[in-house]
Protein backbone atom coordinates (compact mmCIF):
# COMPACT_ATOMS: atom_id res chain seq x y z
CA UNK A 1 0.00 0.00 0.00
CA UNK A 2 1.66 2.94 -0.88
CA UNK A 3 1.90 5.41 1.63
CA UNK A 4 -0.68 8.83 1.73
CA UNK A 5 1.25 12.10 1.36
CA UNK A 6 -0.04 12.96 5.33
CA UNK A 7 1.57 9.51 6.37
CA UNK A 8 3.91 9.82 9.61
CA UNK A 9 6.72 8.62 7.81
CA UNK A 10 6.86 11.06 4.86
CA UNK A 11 9.55 12.26 3.61
CA UNK A 12 7.67 15.91 3.27
CA UNK A 13 6.07 15.83 6.98
CA UNK A 14 9.69 15.26 7.70
CA UNK A 15 11.46 18.22 5.64
CA UNK A 16 8.65 20.71 6.81
CA UNK A 17 10.12 20.28 10.89
CA UNK A 18 12.65 22.67 11.80
CA UNK A 19 15.98 20.29 12.75
CA UNK A 20 16.46 19.69 16.54
CA UNK A 21 19.60 21.88 16.46
CA UNK A 22 17.77 24.98 15.84
CA UNK A 23 15.31 24.51 18.70
CA UNK A 24 15.93 26.80 21.42
CA UNK A 25 16.65 24.68 24.72
CA UNK A 26 13.77 24.67 27.10
CA UNK A 27 14.09 27.97 29.41
CA UNK A 28 16.52 26.71 32.81
CA UNK A 29 13.14 26.93 35.78
CA UNK A 30 14.80 26.29 39.22
CA UNK A 31 11.06 25.21 40.71
CA UNK A 32 10.65 23.07 37.57
CA UNK A 33 14.48 21.71 38.47
CA UNK A 34 13.45 21.35 42.09
CA UNK A 35 10.55 19.51 41.55
CA UNK A 36 12.23 16.63 38.83
CA UNK A 37 15.56 16.78 41.49
CA UNK A 38 12.75 15.10 44.32
CA UNK A 39 10.28 13.21 42.06
CA UNK A 40 13.09 11.12 39.51
CA UNK A 41 15.00 9.60 42.91
CA UNK A 42 11.85 9.01 44.55
CA UNK A 43 10.00 7.15 41.76
CA UNK A 44 13.09 5.20 40.88
CA UNK A 45 14.60 4.48 44.10
CA UNK A 46 11.16 3.54 45.65
CA UNK A 47 10.34 1.73 43.25
CA UNK A 48 13.70 -0.54 43.64
CA UNK A 49 13.01 -0.84 47.34
CA UNK A 50 9.24 -2.05 46.39
CA UNK A 51 9.99 -4.89 43.92
CA UNK A 52 13.33 -5.94 45.91
CA UNK A 53 11.53 -5.91 48.98
CA UNK A 54 13.43 -3.20 50.86
CA UNK A 55 11.10 -1.56 52.99
CA UNK A 56 14.18 0.90 54.12
CA UNK A 57 15.06 1.46 50.86
CA UNK A 58 11.28 3.03 49.46
CA UNK A 59 11.18 4.56 52.87
CA UNK A 60 14.83 6.51 52.23
CA UNK A 61 13.21 7.12 48.55
CA UNK A 62 11.09 9.53 49.64
CA UNK A 63 12.95 11.48 52.99
CA UNK A 64 16.99 11.18 52.32
CA UNK A 65 17.12 10.34 48.84
CA UNK A 66 15.00 12.66 46.86
CA UNK A 67 14.72 15.36 49.51
CA UNK A 68 18.76 15.47 49.71
CA UNK A 69 18.20 15.84 45.70
CA UNK A 70 15.75 18.40 45.81
CA UNK A 71 17.33 20.85 48.53
CA UNK A 72 21.12 20.09 46.71
CA UNK A 73 19.12 21.29 43.33
CA UNK A 74 17.70 24.46 44.75
CA UNK A 75 21.12 25.27 46.18
CA UNK A 76 23.17 24.61 42.86
CA UNK A 77 20.53 26.10 40.65
CA UNK A 78 20.23 29.06 42.98
CA UNK A 79 23.98 29.89 43.42
CA UNK A 80 24.69 29.42 39.65
CA UNK A 81 21.62 31.47 38.64
CA UNK A 82 23.12 34.13 40.74
CA UNK A 83 20.28 36.89 41.00
CA UNK A 84 19.76 36.59 36.77
CA UNK A 85 23.51 37.52 36.73
CA UNK A 86 25.66 34.34 35.99
CA UNK A 87 29.41 34.65 37.72
CA UNK A 88 31.51 34.87 34.62
CA UNK A 89 33.87 32.06 35.10
CA UNK A 90 30.93 29.37 35.36
CA UNK A 91 29.95 30.64 31.55
CA UNK A 92 33.74 30.59 30.48
CA UNK A 93 34.98 27.18 32.08
CA UNK A 94 34.60 24.15 30.12
CA UNK A 95 31.19 22.31 30.98
CA UNK A 96 32.95 19.40 32.51
CA UNK A 97 34.70 20.96 34.58
CA UNK A 98 32.51 23.28 35.89
CA UNK A 99 30.19 20.35 36.54
CA UNK A 100 33.27 18.16 38.60
CA UNK A 101 34.33 21.33 40.66
CA UNK A 102 30.23 21.51 41.71
CA UNK A 103 30.45 18.11 42.22
CA UNK A 104 33.03 17.25 44.25
CA UNK A 105 31.65 20.06 46.24
CA UNK A 106 28.90 18.75 46.69
CA UNK A 107 29.36 15.55 47.52
CA UNK A 108 32.06 16.66 49.82
CA UNK A 109 29.50 18.66 52.17
CA UNK A 110 26.83 15.87 51.79
CA UNK A 111 29.50 13.04 53.03
CA UNK A 112 30.62 15.59 55.73
CA UNK A 113 27.02 16.24 56.90
CA UNK A 114 26.26 12.54 56.48
CA UNK A 115 29.15 11.89 58.60
CA UNK A 116 28.46 14.08 61.26
CA UNK A 117 24.73 13.64 61.70
CA UNK A 118 25.14 9.53 61.63
CA UNK A 119 27.89 10.20 64.64
CA UNK A 120 26.40 13.28 66.73
CA UNK A 121 23.17 12.22 67.12
CA UNK A 122 23.06 8.62 68.83
CA UNK A 123 26.00 10.67 70.87
CA UNK A 124 23.63 13.85 71.68
CA UNK A 125 20.55 13.26 71.42
CA UNK A 126 18.27 10.29 72.46
CA UNK A 127 18.10 8.11 69.52
CA UNK A 128 20.31 5.57 68.83
CA UNK A 129 22.30 4.26 66.39
CA UNK A 130 20.12 2.79 63.63
CA UNK A 131 20.01 1.74 59.89
CA UNK A 132 18.82 4.90 58.99
CA UNK A 133 20.97 7.17 60.33
CA UNK A 134 24.04 4.64 58.77
CA UNK A 135 22.59 4.82 55.33
CA UNK A 136 22.63 8.98 55.59
CA UNK A 137 26.58 8.38 55.02
CA UNK A 138 25.63 6.80 51.54
CA UNK A 139 22.08 8.25 50.70
CA UNK A 140 23.63 11.87 51.43
CA UNK A 141 26.26 11.92 48.89
CA UNK A 142 25.28 9.86 45.94
CA UNK A 143 21.99 12.15 46.17
CA UNK A 144 24.08 15.35 45.86
CA UNK A 145 26.31 13.93 43.07
CA UNK A 146 23.23 13.26 40.62
CA UNK A 147 21.19 16.16 41.75
CA UNK A 148 24.58 18.45 41.04
CA UNK A 149 25.54 16.99 37.77
CA UNK A 150 21.93 17.16 36.32
CA UNK A 151 20.89 20.81 37.49
CA UNK A 152 24.94 21.80 36.64
CA UNK A 153 24.22 20.10 32.87
CA UNK A 154 20.86 21.72 32.26
CA UNK A 155 21.66 24.93 33.18
CA UNK A 156 24.57 24.91 31.50
CA UNK A 157 22.70 24.01 28.62
CA UNK A 158 20.52 26.97 28.39
CA UNK A 159 23.42 29.63 28.80
CA UNK A 160 24.89 31.29 26.44
CA UNK A 161 28.74 32.82 26.91
CA UNK A 162 28.49 36.26 26.77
Amino acid sequence: MPASPKHRTSPDRAASRPPRASRPPRPFTLWREVLTAYAAPALTAGAAGVVTGQRELALAACTSIAGTSAVVAFLVGTWLRHGGQPRRWTLTMPRGVLTAVLVITAVGAAALLGWFTAQWIPAHAPVPATAWLERLRVDLPVSAALATTIVTLRWRSTTTTA
